[in-house]
């Protein structure tokens, strides 16, 4: 089987972009779209737990899957350590990035991968610092308090609601827009 993996990182984002690439890139490459199964996540990518990706990776050590295409490999990892390639790669999984021009199926793709997902990681994290310094200016100026004490981004009450319908907490995360950790305070209050 051949697999797609997109990824955008909140619920507001469109994966059609996404889409409409890897849909070309493949038909350029003499395979159908229609055959291709999609996994699709609108959640950060700071972690792997992420309800596509988990989906996917089963499918992947059932065997069911030989090639799966991204388009870009910060889609799938942020950072080297999540191992997602390298394990996937011990299956004899090819991976592909449609934008990167990246097959990963020989060392030298492994490398290139490992190089530009260590690049990820600096951009991640020049994000939080430079998130972090602007809180700061922000501080300094008394322009910035944070968040009150008591606020919160959903309704704790909401959480309890989809909890009776069976719903597990990284559902009801991903249902208010908030992470797994905030909706299981939420689900304690």
């Amino acid at each position: 089987m051949i697999a797609s993996y997109i990824r955008v990182s909140t619920t507001d984002q469109k994966t059609d972009l996404q889409k409409v690439e890897i849909a070309a890139w493949a038909k350029a490459q003499g395979v159908d779209p229609e055959t291709i199964t999609w996994f699709e996540d609108r959640i950060s990518g700071k972690d792997t737990k992420r309800p596509a990706l988990q989906n996917l990776k089963k499918q992947i050590f059932s065997g069911k899957v030989k090639t799966v295409i991204l388009w870009k490999l910060d889609r799938l990892a942020r950072n080297k350590r999540d191992g997602l390639l390298a394990d996937w790669c011990s299956k004899g999984v090819r991976i592909l990035s449609v934008t990167q021009a990246i097959d990963l199926s020989g060392v030298v793709g492994q490398i290139v991968a490992s190089v530009l997902l260590g690049l990820a990681e600096i951009e991640l994290e020049n994000i939080r610092e430079r998130q972090s310094a602007g809180i700061a200016i922000a501080k300094k100026r008394g322009v910035y308090s944070g968040r009150k004490a008591g606020t919160t981004k959903a309704k704790p009450a909401r959480a309890k609601e989809l909890q009776k319908q069976g719903l597990k907490p990284s559902e009801i995360g991903k249902a208010l827009g908030v992470h797994e950790m905030t909706a299981r305070r939420y689900l304690k209050t």
